[in-house]
């Protein structure tokens, strides 16, 4: 009989393991294996360079107690034993590490029992001096010639090997080591694990060593004394072992959840997770939302909390031995390209005219558009990032807003940008939450610990989230996303847990006006239900309507019936399928990064003058300000298409013609947007005045406090009692900016809140 030990691992109680079966192809005894494994580190080399016995050192120079291995390396050393290691690494990782422990004794404590060093081994002449410098560093070798300690090593796995999907983790993948990869979602506090525990028979004093593996395996305690079963002594009882928390090992140990990344889940499935267990140097490497590739031992355990006491069904997790993590951030889904791939792709960018081929390529289903699709393409390729000598980072992803009527393609312009993107994920505004889009805090119901768990904009870092409906989204819920569009970053603060998650990703939103469809007879400012903190965010800001011309009405009549007729789509020469799309870009994003030209940025510096010179002299002629501001970001919005437009060229200067294309597109979609419609807050006459403050007390006349009714009404009432339409807007917004009304039901209704 055996019981489980209780109260020195926090969290969770977990099942022991079970003898392991011994399979053909790991027959290798484990000191043979030890031995191998010792003679691979210390033989090993690239040329001339001793690959992992020179890390060895210098890493342990530096107090890493780590080895990276490259699996690959180990194959070519000695196929069978790798193969070994891959069918049962639960048993030879183990030796792998007790193997680079004794290559660190041979280096630095010649005299230990990891044996001597050849003669006419390289590291001989100068072990001497290894064993007493490092010795003295370390604080290990006492002055009387004693050998210092040599800390434990963990080996850590690399390969070059195609991962596995999650999905495709199956019953026979169990105890062997598998790799994967994908984005973490959440990540649980270090806490510690114990990897020996010291128990002390309270009858007889007799004191055990017990150990464990790592992972999420328990220990087992004896109920027992293992001095009187042996015969050395007296019975001592029934579970007599009390455990000495002062004697017992422990290591760092933390839970991480991965998920499949969004470009590797099939249409209409949902994304698969599983269970990962770090320890000792691999804990704290990662936070939600990185993405990482990484070899392990996919095996299972079996626990239950603390309250039900009762052991679950098995559960599959994998034990990390080794994480390669991605940290650019740029495209990362295809950053790997043959010779041939990459000799193809730039053959494609000398391509004269690639600009407009691109811009074709994007969703030909759809007619037209031509500058909306340009804008996309400009959004899939990116600007280039900039991190300043400060620190400062400065974005290089654009975002862009398509705002207009019903049935002009914008959730289809969405959807292929989902397809064509690297990395994309998409979601709808009105089933998005501010957790749901940035990050939340979970509570861990057996730990009872709280976790962070990725949301949208987290997960699709280094790509693009692409956000329908964005007008139902809740305003607290748009403000989320503040912090995500410029500083690319999300800050967390809850629950104990303070953190800063990337969120390196440019944003595609679809929106509807406020009455569902864009009313020419209204101004932009009344039919736009956004703040101009979220809008300046925006590089580009297009109002797609829905304009009634014959001509045009038959084109595209002609265009959805030859689509639905013979259900292919007719492409122009040089038009580039989405799998060479999607590789194209994935490779501008990830081997180009261009820079303004001199003459460039004088030309930008020129326009932006003008620009600003132009909108305030409209705002001063008609004494209104201009619905959407043009700041110090537009400009730096203009940079951004600059070296898209470049960046689709494979060239590393953007040019003044980039710059010209960039400034027509600015003033095509977000300045033309600017021009159309403005607010009602400019300067007033005095005249205007008293019309205006009658206009308002008029208002609350017809509007008591606590009552809501239909805007439309209340206009004509103010009409019939002779005042003039702007005056009435005027009276109205100045009232709402007050807080003294609010529009309700998409501004159809008016309430008085207060007086």
């Amino acid at each position: 009989m055996a019981g489980v030990a209780t109260g020195f691992d926090a969290g969770q109680i977990f099942t022991s393991d079970q003898e392991l079966v011994p399979r053909s192809a790991a027959s290798l005894q484990p000191s043979d294996a030890r031995a191998k494994f010792l003679n691979f580190i210390r033989n090993f080399r690239d040329g001339n360079v001793f690959t992992y016995r020179d890390q060895l050192r210098a890493n342990y120079v530096l107090r890493k107690y780590q080895l990276e291995v490259q699996l690959e390396h180990l194959k070519a050393y000695d196929e069978a034993l790798a193969d070994t290691l891959v069918e049962a690494p639960a048993e030879y990782v183990e030796q792998f590490e007790l193997a680079a422990k004794d290559a660190a004794k041979q280096i630095f404590a010649p005299g230990g029992s990891g044996g001597a060093l050849p003669d006419d081994d390289p590291l001989a002449a100068g072990k001497e001096g290894a064993a007493g410098g490092v010795g003295g560093g370390l604080g290990g070798a006492g002055a009387a010639g004693g050998s210092p300690a040599i800390a434990d090593i963990q080996v850590m796995l690399q390969t070059t090997s195609v991962p596995i999907q999650l999905r495709d983790l199956m019953s026979v993948h169990i105890s062997r080591l598998v790799f994967i990869r994908g984005i973490v979602i959440s990540a649980s506090r270090t806490r510690a694990k114990a990897a020996g525990i010291v128990v002390r028979c309270r009858t007889c004093a007799d004191e055990q060593l017990l150990k464990g593996r790592l992972g999420f395996s328990g220990i087992v305690v004896p109920r027992k004394c293992l001095r009187a079963r042996q015969g050395q002594g007296d019975d001592c009882g029934l579970d007599p072992y009390l455990i000495v928390a002062d004697k017992s090992d422990y290591v760092d140990q933390q839970t991480l959840k991965l998920q499949e990344s969004p470009e590797d889940v099939p249409t209409g499935e949902m994304p698969r997770q599983v269970l990962l267990s770090v320890d000792r140097n691999l804990v704290d490497k990662v936070v939600p939302g990185t993405r990482v590739a990484l070899a392990g031992e996919y095996t299972t355990f079996s626990g239950a909390t603390r309250r039900s006491r009762s052991a679950g069904l098995p559960s599959p997790y994998v034990r990390v031995i080794g994480m390669r993590i991605d940290e650019d951030g740029t495209g990362r889904a295809s950053t790997s390209f043959t010779p041939e791939e990459e000799e193809e792709l730039r053959a494609i960018s000398e391509q004269p005219n690639i600009y407009n081929h691109i811009a074709d390529s994007i969703d030909p289903a759809i007619f037209g558009h031509e500058d909306i699709k340009k804008a996309i393409a400009c959004l899939l390729f990116g600007g280039a990032r900039k991190q300043l000598p400060d620190g400062m980072r400065l974005r290089g992803d654009i975002n862009v807003l398509l705002l207009g009527d019903p049935g002009t393609g914008k959730s289809q312009f969405l959807k292929f940008v989902e397809k064509v993107a690297p990395i994309a994920v998409y979601t709808s505004g009105k089933g998005s939450s501010a957790a749901g889009l940035t990050a939340s805090v979970i509570k861990d119901p057996s730990s009872r610990e709280f976790y962070l768990e990725a949301g949208a904009m987290v997960l699709a870092d280094g790509g693009v989230v692409c956000i329908d409906e964005f007008d139902k989204m809740r305003e607290e819920d748009r403000v989320a996303i503040h912090e995500a569009m410029e500083q690319q970053t999300i800050s967390i603060a809850k629950a104990g847990i303070t953190t800063i998650l990337n969120s390196r990703t440019s944003v595609l939103a679809a929106a509807n006006p406020v009455f569902g469809k864009y009313d020419e007879t209204k101004s932009a400012a009344e039919q736009i239900d956004f703040r101009g903190t979220i809008l300046s965010r925006f590089d580009l800001i297009f109002i797609v309507r829905d304009q009634k011309n014959e001509a045009n009405d038959r084109r595209i009549a002609q265009h959805v019936i030859s689509i639905h007729k013979s259900l292919e789509i007719e492409r122009t020469v040089g038009d580039l399928p989405i799998p060479l799309l999607k590789k194209y870009v994935a490779y501008a994003r990830s081997k180009v990064s261009p820079r303004l030209s001199q003459a460039a940025a004088d030309s930008l510096a020129n326009q932006y003058v003008n620009i600003r010179s132009s909108v305030r002299e409209a705002a001063r002629q008609s004494g209104q300000m201009a619905t959407f501001p043009i700041t110090v970001r537009q400009l730096e919005a203009i940079v951004r298409i600059a070296e898209s437009l470049a960046k689709m060229e494979l060239a590393t200067v953007a040019e003044p013609r980039h710059v010209d294309e960039a400034l027509r597109l600015f003033r095509v979609s977000t300045l033309d947007a600017a021009e159309s419609g403005h607010l009602d807050m400019g300067p007033i006459s005095e005249e205007e005045k008293v019309a205006l403050e009658n206009c308002e007390r008029h208002l609350a006349k017809i509007l008591p406090l606590g009552h809501t009714a239909p805007l439309q009404r209340i206009e004509t009432q103010l009409v019939q009692a002779g005042y003039k339409e702007y005056t009435i807007r005027r009276a109205i917004g100045a009232s709402i900016s007050r807080g003294a009304y609010e529009h309700t039901n998409q501004r159809r209704m008016l309430r008085r809140v207060r007086s």
